[in-house]
């Protein structure tokens, strides 16, 4: 299928595309319609966020800096989101912590950015998608509200106990019980303004709802910790210069990465861009850091584009297709075409599972999805074994986003076949 004919597609009359092929070694377009005009990226804009993150983080992430004195231990926080997150085991930070012999006193000085990014959709408050950003994040920023039923069996008859109700971890903010007798789904609703929690019973035998927490800052952070470390940590507003502060690190960066970049968490992108703000300004804080890059790393961008927060939440964010090629060539150039296809999902893995099962090891890309809007941009390795870099960006398509995709997955296949 060529490029005319996915334009043509029934599915993208009443739509906005943009389509850019770029042959690095030719350093020249095989293809490019509306190269240069703005599109919503939706989960594209992980690519800059990955870009800033490989730039300035480093080898390791910065689990937190510290300083030491006769009497107390401060704490300065990086923004590691993998802080007492399920997904890691280990945890340094944590370790020093709980060895810690003196006060803690933990300061957000470094903290100059909002908990929700510009132009997020209020109403998201609640889902696990729009956790919450902040200077310490814990446990992803969420809370896990669990109801589970014990069953006994007696012959052939089942008994349901009355369910059981907790959090992962223990919290002790306020819950209120719903009664909803027609209601067949555990569901918890937090009110919008507290850490306050509303759940609803279900008919599930188990049943697990994520639902992000008030970060007030660090503050949020300091209660729940309290628990785990076994003692208190006092809030304090302190900046320390870097020179004075030692530095524990938690984990490999591309084990921040591959699941942010597989699985689109918004979560771990909106703190990795805060984080390189943190490393390459001193401070957090996504228009700085965002400022920053377009003015020195990125300046070479084709189109300078309008970007707003690290995961692509927002639909403020406006990128062109020719932005990621450039991007994509970039990356592949300054820490290598192996790193990059090793971060990012290919054919059957990843936000690609439903898709480009045959090519799996020939692709290697980032999606992106909201209402109304379908990117891919990323590698290509033809069949004759030549590397293509490509953007799709689609825009207030009609229909259904997985038509959008599968017209996508047919014209990357045919393009791949050509070349």
């Amino acid at each position: 299928m060529a490029g005319r004919d996915l334009l043509q597609a029934p599915e993208l009359h009443a739509a906005q595309a943009g389509i850019s092929i770029y042959d690095p070694t030719a350093s020249a377009y095989l293809f490019n319609y509306q190269g240069d005009k703005y599109f919503i990226p939706a989960s594209n804009t992980k690519l800059f966020t990955t870009y800033a993150g490989l730039k300035y983080l480093g080898d390791s992430l910065v689990g937190i800096r510290y300083q030491e004195s006769d009497t107390a231990l401060f704490l300065a926080p990086s923004g590691d989101p993998s802080l007492l997150h399920p997904a890691y085991v280990s945890q340094p930070v944590i370790d020093f912590l709980q060895h810690a012999r003196k006060p803690v006193y933990l300061s957000d000085a470094n903290w100059k950015d909002r908990p929700l990014g510009r132009g997020w959709a209020w109403d998201d408050y609640n889902d696990d998608y729009a956790a919450e950003r902040s200077p310490l994040p814990v446990y992803g920023n969420t809370i896990r509200w669990v109801q589970e039923k014990q069953k006994t069996t007696a012959t052939d008859e089942t008994f349901e106990s009355t369910p059981s109700f907790y959090s992962i971890p223990e919290v002790d903010w306020p819950v209120r019980f719903t009664t909803d007798s027609g209601s067949r789904s555990f569901s918890v609703q937090r009110e919008r303004n507290a850490n306050v929690f509303h759940i609803t019973e279900g008919k599930e035998k188990y049943k697990a709802q994520d639902v992000p927490f008030i970060t007030d800052g660090a503050a949020s952070a300091a209660i729940l910790l309290k628990d785990t470390v076994g003692r208190s940590i006092a809030l304090v507003h302190r900046s320390f210069p870097k020179s004075a502060l030692r530095i524990i690190h938690s984990r490999p960066v591309d084990s921040l990465f591959k699941p942010m970049l597989y699985h689109s968490d918004n979560f771990f992108a909106e703190q990795t861009l805060l984080m390189a703000s943190n490393e390459r300004l001193g401070i957090m804080s996504d228009a700085r850091i965002i400022d920053t890059l377009l003015k020195t790393d990125l300046a070479g961008l084709p189109q300078r584009p309008f970007w707003v927060d690290g995961s692509g939440l927002s639909r403020n964010d406006l990128f062109t297709p020719q932005d990621f090629v450039w991007l994509l060539d970039k990356m592949s150039s300054e820490f290598g075409l192996v790193r990059m296809k090793a971060l990012l999902p290919t054919g059957g893995a990843g936000t690609l599972s439903g898709y480009y099962k045959q090519d799996s090891g020939a692709i290697f890309a980032k999606t992106g999805t909201l209402s109304g809007v379908v990117a891919l941009s990323g590698y290509l390795i033809t069949q004759k074994n030549r590397l293509l870099i490509f953007s799709i960006l689609v825009n207030n398509y009609t229909g259904t986003a997985s038509a959008i995709r599968r017209k996508i997955e047919k014209f990357v296949q045919a393009l791949r076949a050509k070349y």
